[in-house]
């Protein structure tokens, strides 16, 4: 799930478009991928750029195949719908496949970089976690560097004449099923995280009857409008964090009201990549900006009080900025912001006028500003009025969130879940782990859960899952610093 300006995402484009054509089986060629020891299988499949023009412009679809251990393998695989958007699904197989080492025994994992992702027509933009702060920061640098990408994606061969307009979840999941019916997959198994949760409902409502059973982690539905919520749901994170520590951190939300009436002031920051110290004015939103992230996992969050009243009691704001830089993930987990816009700009910026969402009291609307700015330039693909509905469940669907997700919290899983279960509510269960941040799949006991949704052998021993050893978990305990010993002075040797 990712910087503030990033986040999760959305789905698009057509379902009024005409269905792909057979694909060939695709060559699959031993490969290797760093993290993984054992020799996997990876392969390609062309697609139209543009699905209603299945003779123009053609993209490649790049695809990951884990093979199962055992011999007598089951048919249906599992497919692993990456986040973001903007995230390279075989870029994370490597950390994603633990979580899912007990269905590889008998089931292939496929991991599909979704077009605009990895090695699938990519549509990157630099990365800019090495400038300084400063450039980082600043509005316009950002606006700047923005527009710049998108020029640049313009001029790639599948950028040219509107191109950015195809890379939406709609069209993204035909590539998905005609890489199912090329490798000979009767149905997947769906396994979607963040972003990813938005790619499954879409394919579950565009192929019904190509999905044996559906995991969603993190639920971003497709009525969610990304940037809107991102105010409610940091604001409510935030909150909670407040309300949790509020024994062992009395005064901290006093302490974090000061900090943010004491802005716009001068900082001196080291860059957490490069060390090296810069000066430069933090205001309200660079500040917000850099909470956030944290909160996305209850580990570094559990690090915010402490820097908080640093920054607020000393003035000192490196733990606050270095928080915000663990939270990254190193580059395997960078998102392609060109294909992030792409998604955005298409299925939510058309909606922020009508977005029911409460901004944030501290949170405000920056992010639908700045989405709102970067949309209006930014080539826009169209939208079937049907993706924005949640047709009942086909197949058993388990619906899984973290009570402390500061993106995807439980208010977005609970309308998802009673959606799909309305007509059999038997075939929808919503886990909800309380003091989970985004993404509860490597919580606990939740990956032999996801092992027995999908290994039972029929839909009616599917669910219920028993989840009491994941809701349990308590959140973690303030991080206390540690207070170096007064020196003492004397003779003594």
């Amino acid at each position: 799930m990712l910087r503030p300006q990033l986040a999760l995402a959305l789905l698009a484009t057509a379902a009024t478009l005409s269905p792909p054509a057979r694909a060939a089986t695709p060559p699959l060629q031993p490969c290797r991928i760093a993290g993984i020891p054992n020799e996997l299988k990876c392969g390609s499949l062309q697609r139209p750029l543009d699905p209603a023009r299945p003779d123009g412009a053609q993209v490649d679809i790049h695809f990951l195949v884990v093979p199962a251990m055992a011999r007598n393998k089951q048919p249906d695989a599992v497919l692993m719908l990456a986040g973001g958007p903007g995230q390279s699904a075989i870029n994370v197989a490597s950390r994603v496949l633990p979580r899912l080492s007990r269905l590889a025994n008998r089931r292939d994992i496929v991991f599909i970089d979704q077009r605009g992702t990895g090695k699938s027509a990519p549509l990157e933009c630099p990365d800019d976690s090495k400038l300084p702060i400063t450039e980082q920061l600043d509005e316009a640098a950002q606006m700047a560097r923005l527009d710049a990408c998108r020029a640049g994606l313009e001029k790639l061969p599948y950028g040219q004449q509107g191109g950015l307009r195809f890379f939406t979840t709609t069209v993204a999941m035909q590539d998905m099923d005609a890489v199912r019916e090329a490798l000979g997959v009767p149905q997947w198994n769906l396994v979607g995280g963040s972003y990813g949760t938005r790619a499954a409902l879409e394919y579950l409502r565009q192929f019904p009857t190509r999905v044996r059973r559906t995991i969603i982690d993190g639920v971003a539905p497709p009525d969610m409008v990304l940037p809107a919520s991102f105010s409610t749901d940091g604001q409510a994170a935030l909150d909670q964090l407040f309300a949790a520590h509020a024994k062992t951190h009395p005064t901290l939300r006093a302490e974090w009201q000061a900090l943010l009436a004491s802005l716009p002031r001068q900082v001196t920051v080291a860059q957490p990549l490069t060390g090296q110290p810069e000066r430069f004015t933090l205001t309200r939103d660079l500040l917000l900006r850099a909470v956030r992230p944290p909160l996305y996992q209850p580990a570094l969050a559990a690090a915010l009080p402490a820097a908080i009243q640093i920054a607020a009691k000393e003035g000192r704001f490196d733990g606050l900025f270095g928080l915000t830089s663990a939270f990254g993930g190193g580059k395997d987990m960078r998102l392609a912001m060109g294909m992030h816009f792409s998604v955005v700009c298409a299925e939510d910026a058309p909606r922020l006028a009508a977005a029911s969402d409460k901004p944030g009291a501290d949170f405000g609307r920056a992010a639908e500003e700045m989405y709102a700015r970067v949309c209006k330039t930014w080539p826009r693909g169209d939208v079937p009025a049907e993706f924005y509905k949640l047709p009942p469940a086909p197949s058993p669907v388990l619906v899984m969130s973290g009570g402390a997700d500061p993106a995807t919290p439980t208010r977005h899983g609970e309308r998802v879940a009673k959606a799909l279960g309305a007509v059999h509510p038997e075939r929808v269960q919503h886990l909800v782990v309380p003091q989970a941040g985004h993404g509860v799949m490597a919580v606990g006991c939740v990956r032999d859960l996801m092992f027995r949704f999908i290994d039972a052998k029929s839909d009616a021993d599917a669910l219920p899952q028993d989840g009491k050893c994941a809701t349990r978990i308590p959140r973690p305990t303030a991080f206390q610093p540690i207070q170096a010993a007064p020196q003492t002075t004397g003779a003594a040797q």
